[in-house]
């Protein structure tokens, strides 16, 4: 099965890495030098693809680049681990950005920073929120981003037929990006009909729904989805106590274990029983 890194980041911004910093920056003269390793020892990120890039007026630094399928609000404190570490890491200078590609399915608000204050001590991380869908389609064409070729049709504008089929033949016109095109039609089943998707592309919608690919992003929702009601019902039931668990708890990917979580949140009275839960059904 695809990863999740094959299907996000790192091939994502490899397909054009200078017109991605130069976007994600707004800064005309930064230069994409290097895409960097990004696993880092303490913390597992699939989605996270660290650029070392370079600015005539500050020298090398970091772009870190968070791509997530929703936004949570667990999200400012990954973006200061993430930050922090790839610093630490490389010894430079860290331009964060998270880019969020789907509207988020309640109604938290999105937020650029991380805060927070003990005994007078303060920490803050700020970082670049991009909201795809706050992001003009014909960018996309103008600039131009193959990059986010693939996103078009949940992009500003971008859920019209001819945006879509323009973005569509782009993709086919150029072997390197053809292999995105089943994410482009994935993208496309959320704002139009799976009938006119399938005219659009004329090829069957079965063979998306047995992509890897496919079912990687449709597991990845899933998966955002039960974590946002397990942290609605640890902070409801538990206070602001409750969600100490949700470090462990995030880095959890079996949908199995997350819907046991979540259900033992209406029977378990103490955060040891909830955690036991996920303790054993890892093992």
């Amino acid at each position: 099965m695809a990863k999740a890194a094959d299907i996000g980041g790192k091939r994502l911004i490899s397909l054009a890495p200078d017109a991605w910093v130069k976007w994600v920056t707004q800064s005309p003269d930064v230069l994409a030098r290097e895409i960097l390793g990004s696993e880092f020892q303490w913390i597992s990120c699939e989605s996270d693809v660290v650029v070392r890039a370079y600015h005539p007026q500050i020298g090398e630094f970091l772009v870190l680049n968070e791509l997530q399928l929703r936004y949570n609000t667990r999200l400012p404190l990954r973006m200061r681990a993430y930050a922090a570490l790839a610093e630490e890491r490389y010894n430079l200078p860290v331009y964060p950005v998270l880019i969020n590609i789907l509207s988020p399915s309640n109604t938290a608000a999105i937020v650029d920073s991380y805060e927070s204050q003990v005994l007078g001590l303060q920490a803050r991380q700020d970082y670049r929120v991009i909201n795809l869908w706050e992001v003009d389609a014909e960018i996309v064409f103008q600039q131009p981003l193959p990059s986010l070729l693939r996103f078009v049709p949940v992009l500003k504008g971008g859920d019209e037929v001819a945006v879509v089929q323009q973005a569509v033949q782009l993709l086919r016109a150029d072997e390197q990006l053809s292999e995105l095109e089943p994410l482009l039609a994935f993208f496309a089943s959320f704002v139009l009909s799976a009938p006119l998707v399938q005219q659009i592309m004329r090829w069957d919608m079965a063979v998306l729904r047995e992509s890897p690919w496919y079912q990687e992003i449709l597991n990845e929702g899933r998966r955002q989805e039960l974590l946002s009601g397990i942290e609605l019902g640890l902070q409801l039931k538990f206070g602001s106590q409750g969600l100490q668990l949700m470090p462990e708890i995030s880095q959890i990917t079996d949908l199995d274990v997350l819907r046991a979580i979540r259900e033992g949140l209406l029977t378990k009275n103490t955060l040891e029983e909830i955690r036991q839960v996920y303790i054993i059904n890892e093992d």
